[in-house]
């Protein structure tokens, strides 16, 4: 599935406007504390996309607001459809990677095709059957995907049960991933619906 493809700019920068129509979306809400503007205040992120989004390294700015007001300028950092929380791979690698380790037996051979190293493939690997089956993401998908995802395939089950090419079936998971890319935003699934 996965085997061959190469993330390209033009992918990242459909991600970014994503990422930009989330961002507005929060912005328009105002502060959850306060009520106050929201501000930009956007920071720098040292992304890496292995050798399967060499690209995704230019797309180095985290989307970040800030509230405007004296006395509460708390930050709120929108959901991401190109950053996976705190992970310093980009979460179209984070799923790739992992969809090209679930197909390969020996990870050597994963680690040549996509440049991760196997401990982090095996980390993430771990994520998706530990972490993830217990978010409320995880869950939705569950309920929309039915008969149940094979939790030993994630996130291979659930890209298989979308529609369209490759490329078009991972904007959809990481569009449905975007509302745990952050803990500032709370209910972060509202302001990602209708964005693709």
């Amino acid at each position: 599935m996965f085997d061959e493809i190469r993330l390209r700019s033009e992918f990242f920068e459909l991600l970014t406007g994503i990422d930009a129509t989330i961002a507005a979306r929060v912005v328009e809400k105002g502060c959850r504390f306060c009520g106050g503007p929201l501000h930009r205040g956007d920071y720098p992120r040292k992304p890496r996309g292995g050798l399967v989004a060499e690209a995704a390294e230019a797309f180095a700015r985290r989307f970040s607001l800030c509230c405007g007001r004296e006395g509460c300028r708390r930050r709120a950092t929108p959901p991401s459809v190109r950053f996976l929380g705190r992970r310093v791979y980009v979460a179209a690698v984070v799923v790739v990677a992992s969809v090209v380790a679930l197909a390969y037996t020996a990870a050597s051979a994963a680690r040549r095709v996509t440049g991760i190293p196997e401990r982090t493939t095996r980390r993430w690997l771990r994520w998706w059957r530990g972490e993830f089956v217990q978010t409320p993401v995880f869950v939705a998908l569950s309920g929309r995907l039915v008969p149940g995802i094979d939790r030993v395939q994630l996130p291979r089950s659930i890209l298989e049960r979308f529609a369209g090419p490759a490329s078009v079936r991972l904007q959809e998971l990481l569009t449905w991933l975007a509302p745990i890319t952050t803990t500032s935003t709370p209910d972060g699934s509202r302001f990602v619906r209708g964005t693709v």
